[in-house]
């Protein structure tokens, strides 16, 4: 008896399982049509949910620029240093999760 991934919500189940436990897809009755359909419906997810965490880090990276512009921070200040440290934080994590999402589009 080996473990597998679910091809639905990928967690760990047995392979002489007939449904998984977690998420009670039939594992045995699955043909190439709905394994096709369950992974594109996976990667539509993932994309999606990159797409959520490249629109939070545009907003931390937005909200700390514009903190540092309209409250006029001064150096070497708590605001200085949190409107600084949000920006480049969010722009960081916003190419990040770009070339994330490349990198998926890529493997499609």
């Amino acid at each position: 008896m080996a473990v597998i991934n679910c091809p639905s919500c990928k967690k760990k189940i047995s392979d002489k399982a007939k449904t998984c436990s977690h998420c009670d897809i039939p594992i045995a009755d699955i043909d190439p049509e709905k394994m096709a359909f369950i992974r594109q419906t996976n990667a539509i997810k993932q994309q999606q949910s990159l797409m959520t965490h490249s629109f939070i880090a545009m907003l931390l990276f937005c909200g700390g620029f514009l903190f540092f512009y309209l409250q006029d921070a001064q150096p070497n200040t708590v605001e200085y240093f949190a409107s600084i440290g949000s920006a480049v934080i969010g722009f960081i994590l916003y190419i990040v999760t770009r070339v994330r999402l490349l990198l998926l589009k890529r493997s499609k």
